[in-house]
């Protein structure tokens, strides 16, 4: 990497500095692509690795190319002065970070025992272990990145959706059924919304709003907050 520009130093996380990344990244190569939930992880020779999250509104651009072409809750104007950070390669191009309403974070060697399984890699039995005899609510332990690592908000409430239980009913009330069936729309649901471009892509997504239905059986949806997010679900087929 030939250069490093971070503007914005309220987007370096964990105490890092500008001038700590710039020694860190400079004169060196990435040599491994990672993600573990919803943090991109890029291994830089000589052992650190950078941490990249985006949160709803930011994009990664590789030689200006954007990974997601379309933001739900952000602008995806080509505006300079949102890039939070910028790496530069010594044979041309770089790499950037642009976030219009800064709700992501970069990091440098970001403690990765702090989050759980990847929610795409967990097993029937691990989600198993994740929901255990837990009275919270189910939508609130399915977001809890420590234990279940890239489920957001919009997601949980698609996977509930799909999967037909409340999002409100305690985690560890699941029947043996019931947990296979989550388990078999976790997976899915997650590997549908990245293949469409990120979360703002499930069949819910429209009917998120006052007055919404059901995409499935045409009830009125219901909101709530759970987890301290705002949740839809169907009080028809979600139980």
């Amino acid at each position: 990497m030939a250069a490093v520009v971070a503007p914005d130093a309220w987007y370096l996380k964990g105490g890092l500095s500008t001038a700590g990344l710039e020694e860190a990244l400079t004169g060196r190569s990435f040599v491994a692509v990672r993600r573990i939930g919803k943090l991109l992880l890029l291994d830089v020779a000589g052992g650190q690795t950078l941490g990249l999250r985006f949160g709803m509104t930011g994009r990664l651009l590789v030689d200006g190319s954007a990974g997601v072409d379309d933001l739900v809750y952000a602008s995806t104007r080509d505006e300079v002065g949102w890039d939070r950070l910028r790496v530069e390669f010594v044979d041309g191009g770089d790499l950037r970070v642009r976030d219009p309403r800064r709700l992501g974070g970069v990091f440098l060697d970001p403690d990765e025992s702090r989050l759980g399984v990847d929610g795409l890699a967990v097993t029937a039995s691990g989600l198993r272990r994740v929901l255990d005899a837990s009275t919270a609510p189910l939508k609130a332990r399915l977001m809890d990145q420590a234990r279940l690592a890239g489920v957001g908000n919009l997601a949980a409430d698609e996977i509930l959706f799909r999967a037909g239980l409340d999002p409100g009913r305690p985690a560890g009330s699941l029947s043996p059924a019931e947990l296979r069936r989550l388990h078999r729309h976790l997976v899915g649901t997650l590997a549908d919304l990245i293949a469409g471009g990120g979360s703002h892509t499930g069949s819910l997504q429209a009917s998120r709003v006052p007055g919404g239905r059901c995409p499935r059986d045409g009830a009125s949806l219901v909101r709530r907050t759970i987890g301290g997010r705002t949740t839809w679900s169907c009080p028809r087929h979600q139980v």
